[in-house]
């Protein structure tokens, strides 16, 4: 019976309920550093570090948003930031990164928005494989060019929103449970409007031809004005805000 259950799900996958992913990834938090067969985290490593050799680091205050374990920490930390602030939903996640980095300067979010970072105080906001959980992408992201100064850049990598739109769900095991994170749809071309109405220029932009994942990277105009409150929701692009003039 059992490999007669496992046949049908695999022929016949049906959707699994989705849990927050506060909650979610307070499970997952213990196994989640333990996933050599991952593919998509393998990606996501792969596309980020491409990124982050085309951004200068050393010297420079740097945001994780949805850092969660600390990933990327080790590659950002080699290149010698002036600081590194994680940011993420899950008590869990972080509690697993400040094992690991006791002197890390980590947050927990809970409204979205970034109070311990004034405004133009980091140089590199990075969010790799969040910005689907996130209910508000439009007010996120608003948030995320608020504390970036000008000039400043912007990584940003997900889950590819047309295999979220097809079906797909993140799922991982715990136990003999599987567990879904829930995830919002949020097409390409609204991620880039949320961005060109935010004044932000894309740079660079990665698609996987199995379509996967994807990643973009911007920069925030070298004179920004006012940010506009916008709503909508977007993906993940690497986007750099436009050229402005200023006086």
């Amino acid at each position: 019976m059992p490999l007669l259950r496992k046949i049908k799900e695999t022929l016949l996958p049906t959707r699994r309920a989705e849990t927050e992913p506060a909650a979610a990834y307070d499970i997952w938090a213990q196994y989640y550093d333990d996933q050599p067969d991952n593919l998509m985290l393998a990606l996501d490593e792969q596309i980020c570090r491409d990124f982050m050799q085309r951004v200068p680091i050393a010297g420079r205050a740097i945001a994780d948003i949805g850092c969660g374990t600390g990933r990327h920490w080790p590659a950002i930390l080699a290149q010698q930031p002036a600081r590194l602030v994680g940011y993420d939903v899950s008590a869990g996640m972080l509690d697993i990164l400040r094992k690991k980095y006791p002197q890390a300067e980590t947050h927990q979010l809970e409204s979205g928005l970034l109070t311990t970072s004034p405004a133009g105080s980091i140089d590199v906001v990075i969010s790799t494989l969040t910005v689907a959980h996130i209910p508000d992408l439009a007010a996120a992201i608003t948030e995320w060019c608020r504390v970036l100064q000008p000039g400043g850049e912007m990584i940003i990598t997900d889950y590819h929103p047309e295999a979220l739109a097809r079906g797909g769900q993140r799922t991982f095991r715990d136990g003999d449970r599987v567990i879904a994170v829930r995830n919002y749809i949020y097409p390409i071309r609204k991620v880039r409007a949320i961005a060109t109405r935010l004044g932000l220029q894309e740079l660079s932009f990665t698609e996987k031809k199995n379509r996967c994942n994807h990643a973009a990277l911007l920069r925030k105009a070298a004179c920004a004005g006012n940010l506009p409150t916008i709503r909508g929701g977007a993906d993940h692009l690497r986007y750099s805000p436009k050229k402005v003039r200023c006086g």
